[in-house]
């Protein structure tokens, strides 16, 4: 008998990607990846306003390219297609008309930024974000920021929707609704995305739209009508009631979809979820288990029992909801707004005087493009073999905003302790080091609550690719960090819950037995080196304090 395939689709910052996997035995049969022909232009963005927007085109011209791609590597097996999961970026959420439909998918709103989705990183509303946590000060509304750690975001979906109404009228007066990504995907390709029938997913709900099961969903009316009342005079209220975890099904393709990817109707399509949260499915989270998704930021996931829990809620993290990530199993979600980007960051700082002459000297185009495209590993590997850490230093991981513990987006990357005598590889090992105290503060923000950290699982690109940044983590982390196999473990978790839907398996747990993915390597800490980082990560620690008294 043929085995049954599933693809899992993951909507990242950037680029969309797609993986088909035997549901029998987790083998990862073919890949693809299109990246966002609007976004890589640019468009619609403004870094120094901190504007991110992502046409939905982007996501449909995209979803079609890959899965399209897929089929065709499949050939003839691709008939053996059953379920497609899906995760996205969160929180990204869009305004929907009545007809359920994104508002910069109409000629009207076709080149409006507010009416596009509102991405992850964009900090356009700190402003809204600081006043539901002052409002959240009153006694009455207190309970609603302890599901996300005590403190809202500018990150997430009610400081993004009470930003766009205060600042675009037409786009205020045309929306009923809104969606996140992860709720959007799966309902257009169901042909569900009418508001008030929408499948709302239990992780992008707990953690980023103040949905809780202890107080019996969304925060009250009074709470919205005294936040701003053109939340509940705008929108209805509550905006929605149920949500679903990630295992259950929203429906089958529509026919228009199944011509278009070159399926057939009877696919099941799962519910959608965070793709970090996704990415911790495939990777084979386990309750206490801390799967760092690590990329231009990290998202570090993690499951507890609810023995464990309590009934508590764990302070300074981005969240904590039931069956966020594992149904039946607390999720919780922490993480660092910048990690990779850092790096980048750096880059482009060098890159500098190279694109100028680049852009200059014609003749020696391809041999600038070489060299600024092995910069970092260069600057990583000499400082590396090279370190030296009493001389380092210190750099605080804020470039973007400090995610965990305790989000502030207010807050400013900082670079100390420099000399005459600090070049560019020892500020960029200042870096390297900034990123793994960083990651150290998350693992004993949980540690300190009694929730303990028995294993530690890396994913993403930059736990493939670089080792010395992974072992620089596990020493300052003082732990060993397992990294996965899969080049692709988001997508792995949105195949993963697609089999579950489509009813292969009867539980996440029991199909992440047989489909998600092995451990490839495993950094285990240098106790010496570890020593020395000690003193570092006191530093860290003392600067970073400093340093945030100045945006208060």
């Amino acid at each position: 008998m043929p085995h049954k395939i599933a693809i899992g689709l993951d909507f990242g910052s950037d680029s969309v990607r797609a993986l088909a996997v035997d549901c029998q035995n987790g083998e990862e049969l073919a890949a693809s990846i299109t990246y966002y022909p609007r976004w890589k232009k640019g468009l619609f963005c403004n870094p120094i306003l901190n504007q991110f927007r992502q046409h939905p085109l982007d996501f449909m011209e995209s979803l079609t390219e890959v899965v399209c791609s897929v089929v065709k590597q499949l050939g003839s097996v691709a008939k053996n297609i059953v379920a497609i999961g899906v995760d996205a970026t969160g929180s990204s959420p869009a305004p929907l008309d009545r007809h359920g439909q994104i508002l910069a998918l109409r000629p009207d709103f076709s080149e409006n930024p507010n009416a596009m989705f509102i991405l992850w990183k964009d900090h356009t509303a700190i402003e809204e974000a600081e006043e539901i946590n002052r409002l959240c000060q009153k006694p009455a509304y207190s309970v609603f920021l302890k599901g996300c750690g005590g403190v809202y975001s500018s990150e997430w979906f009610w400081s993004k929707i009470l930003h766009s109404f205060r600042n675009d009228e037409a786009v205020k007066k045309a929306t009923v609704s809104w969606v996140e990504c992860s709720d959007w995907i799966p309902a257009l390709l169901t042909g569900t995305t009418l508001p008030h029938i929408i499948k709302r997913n239990r992780c992008a709900a707990g953690h980023k739209c103040l949905w809780n099961e202890q107080w019996g969903g969304l925060p009250s009316y009074e709470f919205f009508k005294d936040l701003d009342p053109v939340l509940v005079e705008e929108l209805p209220y509550p905006l929605f009631k149920e949500t679903y975890t990630a295992d259950m099904a929203v429906g089958k393709l529509t026919k228009e979809w199944a011509e278009k990817l070159g399926l057939n109707e009877n696919v099941t399509v799962s519910g959608g979820a965070i793709d970090s949260h996704v990415g911790a499915i495939g990777a084979g989270v386990k309750p206490y288990s801390l799967v760092k998704v690590i990329g231009t930021s990290t998202c570090d996931m993690l499951t507890a029992e609810n023995e464990q829990v309590k009934g508590r809620f764990i302070k300074g993290i981005c969240g904590q909801v039931n069956g966020s990530i594992v149904p039946g199993y607390i999720g919780f979600e922490a993480g660092q707004s910048a990690f990779g980007d850092i790096f980048a960051w750096f880059q482009r700082f060098l890159g500098w005087p190279l694109q100028f002459y680049a852009r200059n000297n014609f003749t020696h185009l391809q041999e600038f493009y070489e060299i600024e495209h092995d910069l970092l590993n260069n600057l990583a590997e000499e400082w590396y073999k090279n370190k030296n850490l009493e001389y380092l230093p210190i750099a605080v991981d804020w470039f973007n905003g400090r995610r965990t513990p305790y989000a502030n987006q207010r807050l400013k990357g900082t670079i100390t302790g420099l000399t005459l005598a600090t070049d560019a590889v020892a500020v960029f090992g200042s870096l390297i080091v900034s990123t793994a105290c960083g990651a150290r503060a998350i693992m004993e923000c949980f540690v300190e609550q009694d929730i303990p950290i028995n294993t530690i699982i890396a994913i993403g690109g930059i736990a493939k690719k670089s080792s010395i940044i992974m072992q620089t983590c596990a020493d300052i982390m003082k732990r060993e960090i397992k990294v996965s196999d899969s080049e692709q473990c988001c997508a792995l978790g949105g195949a993963i819950l697609g089999a579950v839907a489509a009813k292969v398996y009867s539980s996440v747990l029991e199909a992440q037995h047989h489909m998600s993915s092995p451990i490839s390597k495993i950094y285990k800490p240098d106790l010496h080196l570890s020593e020395q980082y000690e003193r570092i990560y006191g530093q860290y620690q003392q600067w970073a304090r400093v340093s945030e008294r100045q945006y208060v």
